[in-house]
């Protein structure tokens, strides 16, 4: 076989190739298996007519067709292994038989887009600051207090629903006075002031008592009728509000493995530094991928980015059952315009390629691999993330052809770490911040992978249960 390597850009080439019939054998005498089981010649039986026959019966054509469609894609991963430029594909290529001269050659061209050559700024002239680590009593105190609320009890009262009570409410919508199937619901438990129900019904329930109702109207952000104003009915059928136990040395003993409400409260303390120890790291991961990106120069593949921009779209018309005109009504009811959103998802488009050109740049200079168990980690951490078992999710992953962008991500991700502990990171008042603790060292790479899953764990903790792992439990 014979190929050469045109380029076309610094993202695209031209692969010539030539596959001479002595290379053919073996392709052949798949054509002629796979037609021996479709056809029926008297005489013989099925599976065992001679490749003769079998010409004489279907003609040379299809045999042909067979033999050039499963000799091309095995010839183009020969010919970009065989490439002396080291081609590195994105995506599919587009294939041109160019010659087929039966009993001699066929001869064909892929135009593909590559990976371009990158040269990337030294990481340590990477300089980017965060804000300070602060902590204060009053997250510490509310850190506890939310410890305590999760052994609160709640106590039935008579009187007006208040910010914070709990509350047994009835739900019924119309639009037009038609009734909102999914908006009808009996019983359902919700507390005063949270949020993320409806519009509005906050305002509704508060100074409602047991037994009385109300009417308002909010408009539907999902469902039949998404968009449109609907009349809301809800009715209070109990009101309680939340007990606290005292934050003595007692509910320390219930809530933790600790004797004294003092040692609860310093260990709060300390998982809550290392919490927002963790989110400062995770800023300087953001600070110094956006400039790592900002200091490379990147020529974008067109295709790539033109595909990446498809899906963009595809996921954004798929709602209104891919009816342009609707959604282009909606953008206009959100203030913006198909324009706008043309533009803006480009941008977002060539942003994405460009950073992942540059992760994939930066892994292969680093020489970054990731490990059997890093990969799993990760796999364990995304199943998590999508409420799925590990085995399931990568069941989904193979199936959807996917388990390799799991792991590109996982080695860009790794990559990513070690230019943050290559590169400068500051606090505000330009002193350098020493993130080893949580970055690793260079003979302790393999914790490296983790740490951004480490990082993205512990600021959900933060905003949710950081004082979870400091009960009994734990």
């Amino acid at each position: 076989m014979k190929s050469t390597v045109e380029r076309l850009s610094p993202t695209r080439v031209r692969i010539n190739v030539e596959v001479p019939f002595d290379e053919l054998k073996s392709d052949f005498d798949r054509a002629y298996r796979s037609l021996a089981n479709q056809v029926q010649v008297k005489g013989f039986r099925k599976g065992k007519v001679p490749a003769r026959v079998i010409e004489a019966r279907v003609g040379r054509g299809p045999i042909l067709d067979e033999v050039v469609n499963a000799a091309i894609p095995r010839s183009y991963e020969e010919a970009v292994t065989a490439s002396a430029e080291k081609v590195q594909p994105l995506g599919r290529p587009e294939i041109e038989v160019t010659e087929i001269a039966d009993g001699e050659r066929i001869a064909f061209t892929a135009e593909v887009d590559v990976r371009p050559e990158i040269a990337l700024p030294d990481l340590k002239s990477i300089v980017v600051s965060v804000d300070d680590v602060e902590l204060d009593e009053a997250d510490v105190t509310e850190q506890l207090d939310n410890l305590r609320a999760r052994f609160g009890t709640l106590t039935g009262v008579d009187r007006p629903a208040a910010k914070d009570d709990f509350v047994l409410i009835d739900l019924s919508a119309t639009v037009d006075g038609k009734p909102v199937e999914e908006a009808q619901t009996t019983g359902f438990s919700y507390q005063v002031g949270q949020g993320g129900l409806i519009d509005g019904i906050d305002e509704a329930i508060t100074g409602l008592s047991a037994g009385e109702e109300k009417v308002f109207t909010t408009k539907l952000v999902a469902g039949e009728f998404e968009g449109q104003d609907a009349e809301v009915t809800v009715k209070v059928t109990a009101v309680k509000e939340r007990h606290l136990p005292d934050a003595d040395d007692e509910f320390a003993q219930l809530a933790s493995e600790f004797d004294t409400l003092d040692e609860l409260t310093e260990d709060l303390r300390t998982r809550l530094g290392r919490v927002r120890r963790m989110e400062q790291v995770t800023a300087a991961r953001d600070k110094v991928l956006d400039a790592l990106v900002e200091a490379t120069e990147v020529p974008l593949p067109e295709g790539i980015v033109q595909a990446e921009v498809d899906n963009a779209v595809h996921d954004a018309v798929h709602p209104f059952d891919h009816d342009e005109d609707k959604f282009a009504e909606s953008l206009v009811e959100q203030g913006s315009s198909r324009e706008e959103f043309d533009t803006e998802t480009r941008a977002e488009a060539e942003k994405s390629v460009r950073t992942r050109l540059v992760l994939d740049a930066l892994a292969d200079a680093q020489e970054v691999t990731v490990s059997e168990q890093e990969l799993t980690e990760r796999i364990v951490f995304q199943a998590q993330q999508y409420g799925l078992a590990p085995e399931e999710f990568v069941r989904r992953l193979q199936e959807a052809q996917q388990l390799g962008v799991l792991y590109a991500d996982a080695r860009r991700s790794k990559a990513l770490m070690l230019a943050v502990r290559e590169a400068t990171v500051t606090d505000s008042a330009g002193a350098a911040i020493d993130m080893s603790e949580f970055l690793g060292t260079d003979e302790d790479e393999a914790a490296q992978a983790g740490t951004e899953t480490e990082a993205e764990t512990e600021a959900e903790e933060s905003t949710e249960e950081p004082a979870a792992s400091s009960t009994g439990s734990a």
